[in-house]
């Protein structure tokens, strides 16, 4: 069942996360929504945090689910981004992949059936 991820970042320019290979580099929310989007539709920036563990092989391969049809949509507001994001996917995977992207610069607003 698809949901829909309501979510805010009050300044892009500290949208970064802890490590810079992973890390969102852009400065608009379209571009960081393209960014998410693209790490819930595949898994290449998954397979890079994984990479990046002690030992990838213990990593728990469910955490890498992605989803196809996952969309993000994202513009200014207020001068702070806001994002839409729509996909199949559970919270702990949107919120891991974010992090991944943006570290701990955004605020979940809302979820809403889809």
């Amino acid at each position: 069942m698809a949901q829909r991820f309501y979510i805010s970042i009050d300044d892009l320019t500290r949208a970064r996360g802890e490590h810079a290979s992973l890390s969102f580099t852009g400065d608009s929310p379209a571009s960081l929504a393209a960014a998410l989007q693209a790490a819930l539709r595949e898994p290449a920036l998954w397979q890079r945090w994984r990479d990046l563990q002690d030992d990838p092989d213990e990593v728990d391969p469910s955490t890498g689910a992605t989803d196809p049809s996952a969309s993000v949509t994202g513009e200014l507001v207020d001068s702070r981004g806001e994002l839409v994001v729509t996909t199949s996917l559970p919270h702990a995977i949107v919120k891991h992949r974010l992090d991944l992207l943006a570290g701990r610069s955004w605020t979940l607003r809302d979820v809403k059936g889809a």
